[in-house]
């Protein structure tokens, strides 16, 4: 409901997933009566933040060790380490990309992707998405059911969310959508690229994206742009536990409490396209917004609405020349 988008793309599979794990690791260790946590994240990485910073949340006295960080390893010294050990891993010196994959994205790391002045090897990266260019000749619609901001049902058919998210992944791949290549702000202050792979998430979040739009007004979708922005920037900055998360939370399912309705996506080599959105709740009014002539509207009003719409930006500019001002500085 929160239109997860981190700086262009990123549907924050990585930073939704570690809240997860965190509190699934916590469990386990009060189960077992674990003392210490250890976790497998290098020094310049955001998952060391999202997993000490929520476990030690979670359950402030349960202790952390890092070895990958605290003996300095790099991407080369974790392979040699693996195959030193017989630790059955994927990555050669020839292939060296690391993933971390969940249902909702797919990232993936390492190699030149790392380096923004390369191009990636897309045909030996992605493991979920076709090449746009080598996706179906032929376009595919799909019709996404919302109620209340959640996705009830795909193409007619209800079930489980996590099975829904499978389905779309599955088409979405196919078709070469919600390939993202992004050079990211990390939460350490580095600058990074990852190659993304987040289908599902790109065909529902698009989808949810516009049937909120359609039954929202002018100043909820502006304000619910903000609202999920932050609330993007708070989720990949492990910051899941903070109070204002709370806070985001109550206005985003306040407004999704009208989210009902059905949006027809068109996918087509890379694209998602929305091509009909209909809704219970819609502020769209056949009669009021038709370029034809009709009785709804009365357009002579227009007239002394921007009159005085118009009001302050014309006084404004008619007694200080802020165009002539502007390149004197």
């Amino acid at each position: 409901m929160a239109n997860a988008d981190y700086q262009g793309g990123y549907a924050l599979g990585c930073p939704l997933g570690r809240v997860m794990i965190s509190k699934i690791a916590v469990r386990i260790a009060e189960q077992h009566k674990c003392e210490v946590v250890a976790h497998g994240c290098t020094g310049k990485g955001n998952d060391q933040v999202r997993f000490e910073g929520y476990i030690t949340t979670l359950n402030p006295a349960l202790k952390i060790i890092a070895p990958v960080r605290e003996w300095g390893m790099g991407r080369d010294e974790e392979i040699e380490y693996a195959t030193k050990h017989n630790i059955p891993i994927k990555q050669t010196s020839a292939l060296p990309y690391s993933y971390d994959e969940n249902m909702w994205s797919n990232t993936g790391e390492g190699g030149e992707i790392e380096d923004p002045k390369q191009i990636p090897k897309y045909e030996q990266i992605l493991q979920w998405c076709t090449l746009p260019e080598k996706a179906p000749d032929t376009s595919e619609l799909v019709e996404i059911e919302f109620e209340r901001g959640h996705v009830i049902s795909v193409n007619g058919k209800k079930n489980k969310l996590s099975e829904m998210i499978k389905e779309c992944n599955k088409i979405g791949g196919k078709h070469g959508v919600g390939i993202v290549t992004l050079v990211e702000d990390r939460i350490v202050g580095l600058k990074v690229r990852g190659v993304y792979e987040n289908p599902a998430a790109t065909i529902l979040i698009t989808a949810h994206k516009k049937l909120e739009m359609l039954v929202s007004t002018r100043e909820e979708n502006e304000m619910k742009t903000i609202i999920d922005q932050k609330w993007a920037y708070l989720t990949y900055g492990a910051k899941w536990y903070d109070p204002v998360m709370y806070h985001l939370h109550a206005y985003i399912n306040s407004q999704n409490k009208k989210v009902t309705g059905t949006v027809t996506v068109k996918l087509y080599k890379g694209t998602v396209t929305v091509v009909a959105v209909n809704s219970p709740n819609s502020l769209f009014d056949k009669d009021l917004a038709t370029f034809n002539r009709n009785a709804s509207f009365n357009q002579n009003a227009s007239a002394g609405f921007i009159e005085l719409w118009n009001l302050g930006q014309k006084t404004a500019w008619n007694v200080f020349p802020f165009e002539r001002e502007l390149y004197k500085n």
